[in-house]
């Protein structure tokens, strides 16, 4: 028996942390969306794939900030330790990520016998995307869950 729009948003307000991963799973969606628009056909290599607008960790991160923040409030341990730990995902996705993509694209100019995957990492639009993406959907799921 599916779940009624009714019981799903009654389960968010239970077990409100299930947002983000609703967030997630959304920005999955959109970022297939955004990929098969700009190919001009379905792009299914871009679901769960690293790279790509938006990025799905910050939104996922973010998504959990907002809720640490509603739950803890502001001044609370638990927002700090969600606070550095979406700071550090996301100067990862922008900065780690994206110099091991850089280093896959030499690898594979230098050598033939494998081909690394050159789009493991973010731009700062795709991670701003991101966090704007999984901003709002949380606050309209929070907004829908109360």
């Amino acid at each position: 028996m599916p779940l009624s729009s009714h019981t799903a948003l009654s389960l968010l307000s239970v077990y409100i942390f299930l947002i983000p991963i609703v967030v997630g799973f959304l920005c999955e969606f959109a970022k297939l969306t955004v990929a098969s628009f700009k190919k001009g056909h379905v792009d299914y290599d871009a679901f769960f794939h690293s790279g790509g607008f938006p990025s799905s960790h910050a939104a996922f991160v973010t998504s959990l900030l907002f809720i640490v923040w509603q739950k803890a409030g502001l001044d609370s341990v638990e927002f700090a330790i969600a606070a550095v730990f979406a700071v550090i995902i996301f100067y990862d996705a922008m900065n780690s990520r994206r110099e091991i993509g850089l280093q896959a694209e030499v690898l594979n100019r230098l050598q033939h016998w494998q081909r690394f995957q050159t789009r493991v990492g973010h731009s700062f639009i795709e991670v701003l995307g991101g966090i704007v993406f999984g901003a709002v959907v949380t606050w309209v799921g929070v907004w829908l869950s109360t």
